[in-house]
């Protein structure tokens, strides 16, 4: 018949603990890793959207008033 000190109980279930941590930290690395991936995507996305806008930012946008249909 085989029992378990107190102590030994202990260090079973902070092994236990230390375990779970670690997969914890590895999946919450995981996880920054991609959305670094995904904020470098978008950063690059972005750069080449303002590439597509006109190069004069000045420049008024039409307004609506312009815009309306010849029967008004």
């Amino acid at each position: 018949m085989q029992t378990d000190s107190p102590l030994e109980k202990r260090l079973a279930e902070l092994e236990i603990k230390v375990g779970l941590a670690d997969d914890l930290i590895d999946q919450l690395n995981q996880t920054i890793f991609r959305q670094q991936q995904q904020i470098e995507f978008l950063a690059k996305e972005l750069a080449s959207l303002r590439q597509q806008m006109p190069q004069e930012r000045n420049t008024q946008l039409p307004s609506l008033r312009d815009e309306l249909p010849p029967h008004y």
